[in-house]
Formats: structure tokens, sequence, C-alpha cells
């Protein structure tokens, strides 16, 4: 059918589930749910009537937080730091992609478009499009103590 829109994949951290639905797909009951949100296991959105509501990406969460437990014989306090863990690591991989990236980036510009540029042995040399008056170091900080 020519015309017609694809439609959206749906967003993981969408708000879709009440709390009895997202607990069946889960396979715990509501109350458990209830405690790992008091804990800080899984922050699920709220309405405006204070009701949960978890993505896909909770209800993904709270299988994980089911097995740790059940088949690990994870306690909570474990599950807990793992989770904080993983989502640390998470952040550091999106902090390292934006970094490539800017780095790479980098890489491709032509050097007279940069402000300056340090040769392996820590010289610092301005380039062309360096302000006047700009003071620069003349080496590199150190790297960290050994």
């Amino acid at each position: 059918m020519v015309g017609v829109p694809l439609p959206q994949p749906i967003d993981n951290d969408a708000p879709l589930f009440v709390i009895s639905v997202a607990a069946q797909l889960a396979g715990m009951h509501p109350q458990t749910l209830r405690t790992y949100d008091r804990m800080g296991l899984v922050s699920p959105r709220r309405t405006r009537g204070r009701g949960r509501r978890y993505s896909r990406r909770d209800v993904a969460r709270l299988r994980l937080i089911q097995r740790l437990s059940q088949d690990e014989g994870i306690n909570l306090e474990g599950i807990r730091r793992i989770m904080a863990m993983e989502n640390e690591i998470e952040q550091l991989r999106r902090q390292v992609n934006e970094l490539s990236d800017l780095l790479a980036a980098s890489r491709a510009a032509p050097p007279s478009s940069r402000v300056f540029t340090a040769d392996p042995g820590g010289d610092v040399h301005l380039g062309r499009s360096a302000r006047p008056g700009w003071a620069l170091a003349p080496r590199a900080l150190p790297g960290p103590p050994r």
C-alpha cells in the first residue's frame, strides 16, 4: 500500500502498563512491585493521580530481579548494587560513544580549524584560527602519578 506510514516502534521507556499488568508480565504479585518501587529497584512513572505506569524496560528489569533473586539466590541489597553498577556501566558506555564520536570528528577536521594541537612530546602549537592574546602553557599537563 503506497502512502501508508509505517507504525512507529514502541519506545521501551513509554509508560504503558498498570501495576496489575506489569506484575503479571513479570510473574510477581503487585505488592512486590510496590516494595521494589519503595526500595528504588524499579522506578515506574506516575500518573497525575499517582498511579504507577510501567514501561517495557521496567518489566524487563523486574524479570531480571526475579531471576537474580530466585535462580541466583542474590538478596535484594545485592540486586540493588548490581542494578546500580549496570546503570553506571550503561552511562559510561554512552559517554564513551559520545567521546569517540567527538574524537573522530576532531581527527577528521582539517588542522587549520583547530585552536591548538599537541605533539607526542607534549609541546603545544597554536593553529591558524587561534585568537591573538591566548596564552597556552608550553607543555601539556603530566599524566597521573604511577
